[in-house]
């Protein structure tokens, strides 16, 4: 007998596979071009005569812009056509990475990084989106976890691909790589990704759709006061960081009233009730500030308490986002074996020990006990987000894939910006000394056992609302 292949369903297995293969280009690329710009921040003090602080701004106004808006365009996207609204910003973040390649001035560079975050916000909001339309459902976590990987080896390329750009041809040639790579992904996004159907029209029609300016606007500056409130004064926090805390609070209290008032908000007050996604973003929040504090706190520990080089530390950084890499679409098919619920309670363990393990380890065996934990804690989190995403976007309601997948990253961004100032002002705390790089070993080592220990129950409390939702699915009325 001989098995003659269905052209039909070769035809959408090559159809689902370009889709992916783009989607994924476009979460390497947000993410490429948070890392390698990291790097380059030196270079750019040196080369426009700026102070560091200054020069930070190329940074922080890319990771602003992504905070504020990326719940704004997943809206806009379902308003609109999420493939068309897609295209359009990976074209800006192209054009903005070509600005930002010839900006003269360090105020013309920021503007353009400006830019260049919000095609990135697209970009983070939309692929997730796509997924529920390019992916059988029974592929759901396969999917979510190449995005992980992708997202993952995007973080892990950024330092080493930037070094060797900057050493070779100088900073602007780390912007003008991700233009190009930008404009494969528009061609790629244009030629594999679905055409939007006239249904999301008609289901967008129905719901008297009108962008919510307002909503937009106060949402933008709300997430925009809390992320600066998070990151400016390093770890300090004075009047400055007082007030624009106050501006969020007030910001949150008036974005809510407004919800409540206009025919077509920007985010249904109802999703907040949900019985799937409302924990899955505390849990998201949860965990994200505590990866942050892997960022934060292990710098300083492996080079002040263990005493490694630079280039060490470098590396043994560097095997948090290589075990991400390497485990991103194997959790996901973890997930769609065994069932995202019960994935999502694994992750989270691993990730209890993982943090125990930070804590204890490191201080009995070393570089050798830090590298353990790193294995351990990493895997889980990418078990948790391939099971959290899949939960929350499986059965989602179809005219708004797009703000629920923006609401996601939303809260995983927020987790980070949380996590570098309110887990490294624990660390400071600990270790007994706002100088912690002059800080005694013994002292840092402190830090990191403490700093850990309040990870671990940050990430039990993230393990109870699990526990308590576990059971949990939504209405399909």
């Amino acid at each position: 007998m001989t098995d003659i292949a269905d052209p039909r369903a070769v035809q959408a297995s090559r159809s689902t596979t370009g889709a992916l293969a783009s989607l994924s280009l476009a979460m390497l690329l947000s993410s490429l071009s948070t890392s390698i710009a990291n790097v380059a921040l030196p270079t750019l003090s040196t080369a426009f005569a700026a102070s560091f602080p200054a020069v930070q701004w190329v940074v922080l106004a890319y990771l602003l812009a992504i905070t504020a808006l990326i719940v704004s365009v997943g809206r806009l996207g379902d308003l609109v056509g999420r493939r068309l609204l897609l295209i359009a910003g990976l074209a800006l973040f192209s054009a903005a990475s070509l600005a930002a390649s010839l900006a003269p001035t360090l105020p013309l560079l920021i503007a353009a990084r400006a830019a260049q975050g919000l095609g990135a916000a697209v970009m983070m909001a939309l692929t997730i989106a796509f997924v529920g339309q390019t992916v059988p459902r029974e592929r759901t976590g396969s999917a979510m976890g190449l995005l992980g990987t992708m997202s993952a080896v995007g973080t892990a390329l950024g330092p080493s691909l930037g070094g060797v750009l900057i050493a070779r041809l100088g900073w602007r040639s780390i912007f003008l790589v991700n233009a190009l790579l930008g404009v494969v992904a528009v061609f790629a996004a244009h030629r594999f990704l679905p055409a939007d159907r006239g249904a999301n029209r008609g289901e967008a029609r129905s719901d008297m759709p009108r962008f919510d300016i307002l909503g937009t606007i106060l949402l933008a500056l709300t997430l925009a006061a809390y992320a600066l409130a998070m990151t400016m004064g390093r770890g300090r926090f004075g009047t400055l960081n007082v007030a624009l805390l106050g501006t969020a609070a007030l910001g949150a209290g008036l974005f809510l009233y407004a919800e409540g008032k206009v025919a077509s908000p920007l985010v249904k007050l109802a999703l907040f009730r949900d019985p799937v996604l409302a924990p899955s973003l505390a849990m998201n929040v949860l965990v994200s500030t505590v990866m942050m504090a892997t960022l934060v706190v292990g710098p300083f520990f492996l080079s002040r308490a263990l005493g490694l080089s630079e280039a060490m530390v470098g590396a043994v950084l560097s095997i948090g986002p290589v075990v991400s890499a390497l485990c991103g679409v194997v959790a996901g098919r973890v997930v769609d074996r065994l069932g995202a619920s019960a994935m999502v309670v694994a992750g989270l363990v691993l990730m209890a020990v993982g943090c125990v393990a930070l804590a204890l380890l490191p201080g009995l065996f070393g570089v050798a006990g830090y590298a353990a934990a790193i294995i351990v804690l990493t895997p889980g989190y990418q078990l948790f987000q391939a099971a959290n995403n899949t939960a929350v976007m499986t059965d989602v309601d179809k005219g708004r894939r797009g703000v629920v997948s923006g609401m996601l990253s939303l809260s995983r961004n927020l987790g980070l910006v949380t996590g570098t100032a309110v887990l490294g002002a624990v660390f400071a705390v600990a270790v007994g000394t706002r100088d912690i790089a002059g800080a005694a070993p013994e002292a840092v080592a402190c830090g990191m056992r403490f700093t850990f220990a309040v990870a671990a129950g940050l990430v039990a409390v993230a393990l109870v609302i699990a526990l308590v939702g576990g059971g949990r699915t939504r209405s399909r009325a």
